[in-house]
């Protein structure tokens, strides 16, 4: 296969998908990764497409039409080396004895695990990360009441309001991030995280590099009420521009030079 062909393939893929990962890639077209790579640069060189961390993403504006929100378990194996790093590095935030609330998603799911067994008090609305701390965890563990909605496997009372727990932190994932602010496909999302986001001191964003390519169309909050977005070294001169005009602190999480990204 020739690169020409390569380089068709994956514009294609963009089309249909906002990103995919150097693995995804490999499987797809057989070939190395150091193959993909030089792929990659070449179609972020000539402007086809655009080199984030972990693979590549559609053009600014080339797939925002055709965003849909990916299930829970494909979503966990994208960027997982820079979800790692951007929690172990959201996790030096929390002091022992902080109590502090952690959203659904893969990137919060990760934070979890990093303080599991901390000297803290968690609220959470994540199944996975629920059953997970309930089993290996050491930490006090608040989960929130109502019914389990399988995607995104959130577990919410839509009727109840905001709960009863009072934190310093929020940290909260998103499925795509804009000039307008965070954006979510799915609007129990946009609802959930709303009425957390009234509970806690401050508001701290977690997310690899390729949410700011990604376009979902329902607005979740506005940046200025970010304080912190916690990020790989992906981030762009002009995204980090658009965040600190925000108001918004950046902290970059730095994930190493691998860049296979897909072992969300």
């Amino acid at each position: 296969m020739s690169d020409a062909d390569r380089h068709r393939i994956i514009t294609d893929l963009l089309k249909e998908r906002p990103f995919a990962s150097v693995r995804d890639l490999q499987e797809r077209l057989g070939v190395s990764a150091a193959t993909i790579r030089r792929d990659i640069d070449k179609l972020d060189e000539i402007g086809k497409a655009r080199k984030v961390y972990g693979g590549i993403s559609a053009s600014d504006g080339a797939s925002s039409n055709r965003i849909a929100a990916r299930s829970y378990d494909e979503n966990r194996d994208i960027a997982v080396e820079a979800k790692r790093a951007i929690a172990e590095k959201a996790a030096g935030l929390v002091r022992d004895g902080d109590s502090i609330i952690v959203h659904a998603g893969s990137t919060c799911y990760q934070l979890g695990l990093a303080l599991a067994r901390r000297n803290v008090r968690i609220y959470t609305n994540s199944m996975p990360l629920a059953a997970y701390l309930g089993e290996h965890g050491t930490c006090h563990l608040t989960i929130a009441g109502g019914e389990l909605y399988r995607e995104p496997r959130i577990i919410h009372d839509p009727t109840a309001g905001p709960p009863h727990f009072f934190a310093s932190r929020f940290f909260v994932g998103t499925q795509g991030i804009g000039s307008e602010g965070l954006l979510e496909s799915h609007p129990l999302l946009t609802k959930a995280i709303n009425e957390l986001a009234t509970c806690a001191d401050e508001i701290v964003l977690l997310a690899d590099s390729r949410k700011l390519s990604i376009q979902p169309r329902n607005l979740v909050m506005a940046l200025s009420r970010i304080s912190t977005i916690v990020i790989d070294d992906g981030l762009t001169d002009a995204d980090a521009k658009m965040l600190e005009d925000a108001g918004v602190t950046i902290l970059i999480a730095h994930a190493g030079t691998s860049g296979n990204g897909g072992a969300n």
